[in-house]
């Protein structure tokens, strides 16, 4: 019995362990925000710089504008001395996922509304905003979003 006992601990343990997986971060539900765009649809590029300030961190432009059904391909550069990231989200998701984050060593995201770069580092996201509505981007890198790294983002 306690042989048996043992060995459904260990399996429970092992199971919980795969579960957990590693730091990636990866969702596969539906956004409200909308969903990844098609390149060959790109209706404008948006160019997005990510940075340190004197007063904070800071994205610019600070907010944004986009129609409802555009699919905006954003040109994101670091320009800062320290790794940053943008996700889109609504202020409730990106609350959740940040508090998630904090408690994790290191998270990659491979998330479709996500991109993180390393200092001195561009990359783009393309993505089409398929429901009215204000949603939000910011850095949900421990420390960044309170530090000012977020802004909101209007579908019309």
């Amino acid at each position: 019995m306690k042989a048996y006992t043992l060995a459904s601990v260990l399996i429970l343990v092992a199971g919980s362990a795969f579960a957990a997986g590693s730091g990636d971060h990866s969702h596969d539900e539906g956004l409200a925000v909308g969903q990844p765009g098609n390149a060959a649809e790109v209706d404008r590029t948006v160019e997005i710089e990510m940075m340190e300030t004197d007063s904070g961190m800071a994205f610019e432009p600070s907010e944004l504008e986009v129609e409802e059904g555009e699919t905006i391909r954003f040109a994101v550069t670091n320009t800062g001395y320290l790794e940053h990231e943008i996700v889109f989200g609504t202020e409730e998701s990106n609350l959740a996922h940040m508090a998630e984050m904090a408690g994790m060593d290191q998270m990659d995201h491979d998330d479709p509304n996500a991109l993180s770069l390393a200092p001195e580092e561009e990359g783009e996201l393309i993505w089409t905003f398929s429901n009215a509505g204000t949603f939000q981007f910011a850095c949900l890198i421990p420390g960044h979003m309170q530090a000012g790294m977020h802004g909101p983002i209007t579908v019309n």
